[in-house]
């Protein structure tokens, strides 16, 4: 199609569906949004598997149309194998060697100067950074967005437990699109019929048995059921951050799925130096960017695009924007946006809040404390698991639409009242508690089942005894040592669990009380350990067996929540 002024904006002109030659003879579609006059202009491309021509407007970005009429040739891809592009979609495979050639086919087009900067989030964030490992000579920039570049860790699997909501609520929405293409309108409607009842077919066991998730069409969701370690199928797309020299803008959301991979893309490439790297994070969940946990002011999606352009402009027209000038733009809850100089910020300090009790923490009712004195000669608290009463999820970092995953901040009251947990809680803070970087909960525990899961949250109660959510950890019992080579565990054994939690930036204001939550599950968000050890993903429900669990803290085992505090 040749170059057409774009409906109701003259000064943008559009060519819709341009084949995109790949080099094994697939053509990728894309359209190309241009300014209607003067030029060359520099390139910015978004590829990706979620319809062109809306490229992630729906949820973010501004529409490529509105990047053109500030001066960017923009061009927004379908994938392979989706939308208007051939071939067959399997999530990650081609994606560096795709996204690569498009790079080169969009320095081409008349009109570029030759200069091309990728951008989008989710999916396409982590394609920018596979395609950025091979060095396409045009590429100048990176954007990726609330994504991280480890599939395994940072996308399916937490320190051994699987993430099942967004794993199987993925799955399913990326098989609607391969029913649609061959116009088998009977499968499309069992696909959304699915999504949704995607609350109850949560529960399907064995998880290789969810009923949209079996065929041809989501054959990849089996692949991944399959390789519950961090093994070459999963090696093979993990971003190797040592071969990207380029600029970055990396944004994620505080309630985002991916802000741990967001973090660490960001603080690798700052640790290599080899170009300049900015890091904003803002009070999102995945999608929409809708300030979330009562964050007010300029906290809209457009905070993003205003960062990304001026990005774009200095790294491709030589502006000086200040988009480098503090690497760390991030928004401090119940607090506001604030610079630092690095993440974490080189004036925290981290802070052990140790958990105490007389051997009843059991609820947010029971006697669990916590304070930064260590323990002493303490009893330990007990509980049980049972995975058919898995403890629910309420909030937390799933994806991706909240009526169907566990996302964002909720009140923790449905879960705290129940005896499945242990509870501690500290005394009224004196001060503001501000909580800028990584946290991490160190636990010391026993149980009598040959395999388990432990999970520990960190949430926030304000005076009137709300509690909610602010981060939340699991990890799988046979995986506290290595994702490689898990290791069994003997049962009545104690063994201490590093919990990660991920980041953050808080403020949590005098008069309020911080707590933390262990427990042994936490469903959707995660699967339900079976506490047997048997095969991954491939036992019913009748394999299971409750689990019960002692939690130690006295002088021998001091468990813990450590938190990097900002003074």
């Amino acid at each position: 199609m040749a170059q057409q002024p774009m409906h109701g904006m003259p000064e943008v002109t559009v060519e819709r569906d341009l084949p995109v030659p790949m080099a094994d003879g697939v053509s990728l579609y894309a359209d190309v949004y241009r300014p209607a006059e003067g030029g060359p202009h520099p390139v910015i491309l978004i590829s990706h598997p979620y319809d062109k021509t809306a490229a992630e407007s729906n949820f973010g970005y501004l529409h490529p149309s509105q990047y053109a009429r500030r001066g960017y040739i923009a061009v927004s891809q379908d994938s392979r194998g989706r939308y208007s592009s051939e071939g067959d979609f399997q999530p990650f495979v081609n994606e560096a060697s795709d996204v690569s050639e498009t790079i080169g086919w969009c320095a081409t087009l008349p009109g570029s100067d030759g200069q091309v900067a990728t951008y989008g989030f989710s999916y396409p964030g982590l394609n920018q950074m596979l395609a950025a490992q091979t060095g396409p000579p045009a590429l100048r920039a990176i954007a990726p967005a609330f994504t991280g570049g480890s599939p395994y860790s940072e996308w399916f699997y937490v320190q051994g437990a699987f993430s099942l909501a967004f794993a199987t609520g993925w799955a399913n929405f990326l098989a609607l699109d391969k029913a649609a293409r061959r116009g088998d309108d009977e499968t499309l409607a069992a696909y959304a019929g699915a999504l949704g009842n995607a609350h109850a077919l949560y529960w399907v066991l064995p998880l290789t048995a969810h009923p949209a998730l079996t065929g041809a069409d989501a054959a990849f969701y089996q692949d991944w059921l399959a390789h519950p370690t961090f093994d070459d199928y999963w090696k093979a797309f993990e971003v190797d951050y040592s071969r990207i020299g380029l600029p970055g803008l990396h944004v994620g959301g505080w309630w985002d799925v991916f802000v741990r991979g967001t973090v660490r893309s960001y603080r690798e490439l700052a640790r290599l130096g080899q170009a300049p790297q900015k890091l904003l994070i803002g009070p999102w969940n995945h999608m929409p960017w809708a300030p979330l946990g009562g964050a007010t002011g300029d906290v809209g999606a457009w905070v993003v695009d205003d960062w990304q352009l001026r990005f774009w402009d200095q790294v491709l027209r030589g502006t000086e924007t200040g988009v480098f000038d503090k690497p760390v733009t991030v928004y401090v809850m119940n607090d506001g946006w604030r610079d630092f100089d690095a993440w974490p910020p080189s004036a925290v300090e981290e802070t052990d809040w140790y958990m105490h009790s007389d051997g009843r923490a059991q609820s947010a009712y029971g006697d669990g404390t916590l304070s930064t004195d260590a323990p002493k000669n303490e009893p330990p608290d007990v509980f049980t698991y049972d995975p058919a009463l898995p403890t629910v999820s309420a909030g937390g970092h799933s994806c991706c639409v909240d009526t169907i995953a566990p996302m964002g901040p909720a009140n923790q009251d449905p879960v705290e009242r129940t005896k499945y947990v242990v509870v501690y809680t500290s005394a009224p803070l004196e001060r503001d508690l501000v909580i800028v970087g990584d946290v991490h909960a160190t636990i010391h525990a026993a149980t009598d089942a040959p395999d388990t899961d432990f999970t520990a949250r960190l949430c926030a109660v304000d005076t009137a005894g709300i509690s909610t959510n602010v981060l939340e950890g699991i990890v799988r019992a046979s995986y506290r040592e290595s994702a490689e080579r898990p290791t069994p565990i003997k049962q009545g054994e104690i063994h201490e669990y590093r919990i990660e939690l991920g980041p953050i930036a808080v403020r949590v204001p005098a008069g309020h009380r911080i707590r933390l939550v262990v427990g042994s599950s936490d469903f959707p968000q995660f699967d339900r350990n079976l506490n047997t050890g048997g095969p991954f993903g491939q036992e019913s429900a009748t394999a299971g067996r409750s689990a019960v669990q002692v939690v130690l803290h006295n002088d021998a085992h001091p468990s813990r929540i450590t938190l990097p505090v900002l003074d």
